[in-house]
């Protein structure tokens, strides 16, 4: 299947400047193409991977890949459809810059023919000067052409700044600049970048050869079956930092995606062929309880963005948890697995008695449901059962030495730390 065809199959594209057009192109020679991100915090989340994952499909048919990270419409902001942005200082772009850069050299090749190149559009825009901006590039977009764009029009009744009003006009100068230095034919984004992608076609057709042809693509915005927004879960968004976001949690919200989902993440987000996604979508017909489409959809998506390594971590946590084998987990496991099960830090290594214990942590409200619930076997210890109303916690309990694992009835879990 050709790389267009396997694109609409996935559903990854939403719009195209001249579909016949890239077609021809894309049959004819191998390209350079962009995606960008501005760099408006450290970390991406998962809301921001369809886009290059799709760079990364151009890549493995042979395109080569362009990164772009916006140091210099970081500093600007898009638009939002509410509201003005809050204007972040150069030194915290610039480290935001090294941080996404470090996130997206994980989904791309840099080696080989047609090896990822990396650029900041802060390098072209900071040494220009105003009067520069305003004949060479201003001249060029009409107020009302501006007024016309979505991002620009909605927020119209509310106000918006002069210095947010210029941002598509510094989105298509990165079009331009990458036209003209890099051989950049195509620049693709999500369905929100329509009118800055066009920005950038406008300017490559009025200021360089008439007879130029570049094309743009977007992507559809990603939606869940149940209406509530993607990416996002009870403590916040998927992050690709594994400091934010674990790897365990990282794994674990993508197996416990829906079913009604699940084919079309496979099909957004994994590599895996036409073939092996179709083999899983009968999976979820026939045989839902097993979740093969789900754990296939975890492992690609951890193994991508954290490694094999983690990715191993993450399910021997998932099987210790759902076998009860907490005791096989190494302390950093844990740390991972109960990030945010209620805890309670002990001030000493002295041993400690369980009913004290429970009571002090606040497992168990009182002293005499605390030894009602050791009786009647309700409390276990690193996955093992205690019923001794004397039994004593002491440096065996700790797995090394640092925490100990208390679950109350089914699923209440606890973490104890020295």
């Amino acid at each position: 299947m050709e790389l267009l065809q396997d694109l609409q199959w996935r559903g990854i594209i939403y719009q195209q400047t001249d579909e016949e057009g890239l077609k021809e192109l894309l049959n004819k020679e191998k390209i350079s193409l962009y995606c960008g991100m501005d760099p408006t915090g450290d970390s991406m989340h998962i809301g921001h991977l369809l886009p290059f994952l799709t760079l990364r499909r151009f890549q493995n048919a042979g395109h080569r890949p362009i990164v772009l990270v916006g140091g210099a419409t970081g500093l600007i902001g898009d638009p939002k459809a509410t509201e003005e942005r809050v204007l972040q200082t150069v030194e915290t772009v610039q480290k935001n810059v090294a941080a996404l850069t470090e996130q997206l050299k994980m989904i791309f090749d840099f080696e080989g023919e047609n090896g990822a190149v990396m650029v900041n559009n802060y390098d072209w825009t900071a040494p220009m000067n105003i009067i520069t901006f305003l004949r060479d590039y201003g001249k060029h977009i009409g107020i009302n052409y501006m007024l016309a764009k979505d991002t620009i029009a909605t927020r119209l009744e509310t106000g918006i700044s002069f210095t947010e009003f210029t941002y598509t006009i510094l989105q298509g100068m990165d079009f331009k600049h990458l036209y003209e230095n890099h051989n950049c034919k195509l620049q693709i984004g999500g369905s929100d970048q329509w009118g800055n992608i066009t920005t950038g076609l406008e300017l490559i057709r009025k200021m360089t050869d008439e007879n130029s042809k570049a094309f743009g693509l977007t992507i559809p915005l990603v939606t869940k079956a149940d209406g509530t927004k993607f990416g996002k879960t009870e403590g916040g968004a998927v992050w690709l930092d594994p400091k934010r976001t674990s790897p365990y949690e990282f794994y674990q919200f993508w197996i416990n995606t829906a079913d009604a989902d699940v084919v079309k993440y496979l099909k957004y987000f994994t590599f895996l062929s036409k073939e092996e996604i179709e083999s899983l979508e009968q999976s979820v017909q026939e045989e839902a309880h097993l979740r093969r489409a789900q754990k296939a959809l975890a492992e690609e998506m951890t193994r991508l963005i954290h490694g094999e390594e983690a990715l191993k971590q993450a399910i021997k946590i998932t099987e210790s948890l759902f076998s009860g084998d907490i005791k096989s987990l190494t302390a950093a496991e844990i740390k991972q697995g109960f990030k945010d099960v209620p805890s309670y830090k002990l001030e000493t290594k002295e041993d400690v008695g369980i009913v004290d214990l429970l009571v002090n942590a606040k497992i168990s409200p009182s002293k005499r449901q605390a030894r009602e619930d050791v009786a009647n076997g309700a409390i276990y210890v690193n996955g093992e059962r205690i019923v001794e109303l004397d039994y004593v916690l002491s440096d065996k309990d700790r797995i090394e030495g640092q925490f100990t694992v208390i679950r109350r009835g089914k699923k209440k879990y606890f973490l104890i730390e020295v």
